[in-house]
C-alpha cells in the first residue's frame, strides 16, 4: 500500500509540474529593453583589442521569452564579438532561442579587435549593431568605435621565452631600445609602447609637433648616458592639442580619462644630454619626469603640462633644470621634488597640489637622500621667479636641509601657500624678513584657478596673482602662446575671462 500511495504521489506531482506555465516560453515580440540604445567603444588602435563593454537587456513582461536569434550585423565577418549570459554561441557572432525569464536581465558583453583598413577612411568609424529578433520584432543596439592607426612598438620574445630587458637605475626591467628607424616620432600615426623603450648612447629621440604617444602598463620611455630627447611641439589652436606632443595611457575609455599611475616615467637618467622639451603633454603617469644625477647639462623644459601623477609631477634627484611656463597639477607625493641637491631655475611656473592627502605638498626641495653615499649634496641653485605654489592643504612648500652640503633657494614674486606660523619656528621659512631668500611674497593668497579638479590652472583678472609678477623676469608668452602684459601675472598663464 505504501509503494502504490507514494507512486501516486509522484504521479501527481508530475501532473502538476507540466502543467506550469512558468516552464512554458512565448517567442519575443520586439520589446525587449536595453541599458543602452548605442554602445561607443572608445578609440581602439588597430590590431589591439579592446576594453570589454556590457549591455544589459530586460524583459519587462509577465511571460518568460525566448529570443528567436541575437546576432551581429555583420554576421560571422563582423570585427565585434560578444558573450550572452556567459555562453559564446556561434564564434560569439550568433546565438539562437535565447531564454529570458519573466521581470529579468541577461547580460552582453561586447569586444572588438579591428584594423584602420576595416574602418570607415573619412571618419575611420567601425559600426556594426547587434540584433535582436528579426522581421517585424527586430530591435537592434548600436556599435560604433573609432579606430586610431597605430605604430606598436615591444620587447621582442626571446628563444627562452623571454623578453628583452634594459637597465633602468639600478635595476632591470622590461623593454628594448629604439633602432634608427624608430626614434623619429611623427605625427602621421599613434605610437603604442609596451615596457620601456630606450634611446641608445649618442642617439637623440626626436618627437615632431602632434605627436602621440600611448603607454601601456609598466611602460615608459628612457633617455641614457649620452642620449638626447627632444621634443618639438608647438601651442596648438583649438582644445584638441593638434599641436602639443602627447604622453598618456593607452586605456581610453571615459571612465580612465584621469586615473593616475596608468604607465610609468620618462627617465632621463645619468648623462643624458641636450634634451629639450617644448609643448609636452603628460597625464596619469606614476611619474611625470624624472631626471636622475644629470648635472652636465640642462634639462630645458617649456611649455609644459604634466596632470594626474600617482607620485610626482617631476621628480629630480641631482638634476639640472632650466623650465619656463610648466604648469603641474596633482600628484601622490609632490607635484615637483628636486631631492639630493642639484641646479633648478623656474619661472612663470604653475605648481598645484590637490591630492587628497595630508602628505603631498606642491614643491619639496632637500639637499639629501637617505641611504645614499655620501648622504647630503649641495644644492646649488633652487631659483622660482614669478611662480605660484598652492594646493589644498595648509603647506605646500617643504625645504628640508642638512648640514654637510650647500642649500641654495631663493623665491621671487611668488604665491605661495604656506602656515605663517612656519617663518616663526624655522628659520627656512622667513617669508617676510629674508631678503636673500624671499622677495615680494604673496603667502596664502587664493589664485582662483578656473577649475584644478579638470587640470585648469589659468586664471582671471580676480586672481591674487593678476599682474603681481616682476618684469625682469618676464616670458614674453604664456604657456599657451598668449602674449604677456605688464606688469605679469603669476604662473604659467596669462589672465584671461573664464571660458567654460
Amino acid at each position: 500500500m505504501q509503494l502504490n500511495r507514494l507512486l501516486f504521489l509522484i504521479g501527481i506531482l508530475v501532473t502538476v509540474c507540466s502543467c506550469r506555465s512558468d516552464f512554458d516560453t512565448v517567442s519575443s515580440k520586439g520589446d525587449l529593453v536595453f541599458s543602452q540604445d548605442t554602445i561607443f567603444l572608445d578609440t581602439v588602435f588597430s590590431t589591439i583589442g579592446s576594453s570589454t563593454f556590457q549591455l544589459k537587456v530586460y524583459n519587462k513582461s509577465n511571460q518568460d521569452i525566448s529570443i528567436p536569434s541575437i546576432q551581429l550585423g555583420k554576421g560571422l565577418s563582423s570585427k565585434y564579438r560578444m558573450t550572452v549570459d556567459g555562453m559564446s554561441g556561434n564564434q560569439g557572432k550568433l546565438f539562437q532561442d535565447v531564454t529570458l525569464l519573466a521581470k529579468d536581465s541577461l547580460y552582453i558583453f561586447i569586444e572588438t579587435t579591428v584594423s584602420a583598413a576595416d574602418a570607415n577612411p573619412t571618419d575611420f568609424l567601425y559600426t556594426d549593431q547587434i540584433q535582436f529578433g528579426s522581421g517585424a520584432n527586430l530591435q537592434k543596439v548600436e556599435l560604433v568605435t573609432l579606430v586610431n592607426d597605430a605604430v606598436l612598438l615591444f620587447p621582442q620574445r626571446l628563444s627562452n621565452g623571454g623578453k628583452e630587458t634594459i637597465p633602468l637605475g639600478n635595476k632591470t626591467v622590461e623593454g628594448f631600445y629604439l633602432d634608427d628607424t624608430e626614434l623619429h616620432f611623427t605625427n602621421q600615426k599613434a605610437y603604442v609602447i609596451y615596457g620601456y623603450a630606450g634611446v641608445p648612447s649618442g642617439k637623440t629621440a626626436i618627437f615632431d609637433a602632434g605627436a602621440k604617444v600611448y603607454f601601456h602598463a609598466n611602460s615608459g620611455l628612457m633617455i641614457g648616458n649620452t642620449a638626447s630627447l627632444q621634443i618639438n611641439g608647438r601651442s596648438s589652436s583649438t582644445s584638441q592639442m593638434e599641436n602639443e606632443v602627447v604622453f598618456q595611457s593607452d586605456r581610453l575609455q571615459s571612465d580612465y580619462a584621469n586615473v593616475p599611475g596608468q604607465w610609468e616615467t620618462v627617465w632621463i637618467d645619468q648623462g643624458a644630454t641636450n634634451n629639450t622639451i617644448n609643448h609636452l603633454t603628460i597625464k596619469n603617469a606614476s611619474i611625470g619626469l624624472m631626471i636622475q644625477n644629470n648635472t652636465g647639462t640642462s634639462t630645458n623644459i617649456k611649455n609644459t603640462q604634466i596632470y594626474n601623477s600617482a607620485h610626482f609631477g617631476i621628480v629630480a634627484q641631482n638634476g639640472k633644470i632650466n623650465a619656463e611656463n610648466v604648469a603641474i597639477n596633482t600628484a601622490g607625493e609632490a607635484a615637483l621634488s628636486c631631492t639630493y641637491g642639484g641646479n633648478y631655475t623656474f619661472t612663470h611656473c604653475t605648481f598645484n597640489n590637490n591630492w587628497n592627502s595630508s602628505n603631498q605638498m606642491a614643491v619639496s626641495l632637500s639637499n639629501f637622500k637617505l641611504g645614499a653615499v655620501p648622504e647630503t649634496n649641495a644644492l646649488s641653485k633652487a631659483s622660482f621667479n614669478n611662480c605660484i605654489i598652492y594646493g589644498a592643504y595648509t603647506n605646500e612648500l617643504e625645504l628640508s636641509k642638512k648640514t654637510g652640503a650647500a642649500f641654495e633657494y631663493q623665491f621671487n614674486n611668488c604665491l605661495i601657500k604656506m602656515d605663517a606660523k612656519a617663518g616663526a619656528t624655522n628659520p627656512l621659512y622667513q617669508f617676510t624678513n629674508d631678503p636673500a631668500h624671499y622677495n615680494a611674497i604673496l603667502l596664502n593668497q587664493d589664485p582662483k584657478f578656473q577649475s584644478s579638479a579638470k587640470n585648469k590652472l589659468n586664471i582671471d583678472a580676480t586672481s591674487a596673482a593678476f599682474a603681481k609678477g616682476n618684469a625682469s623676469y618676464l616670458i614674453p608668452f604664456d604657456i599657451l602662446g598668449a602674449t604677456r602684459t605688464l606688469p605679469p601675472d603669476l604662473g604659467a598663464y596669462q589672465s584671461k575671462p573664464f571660458v567654460n
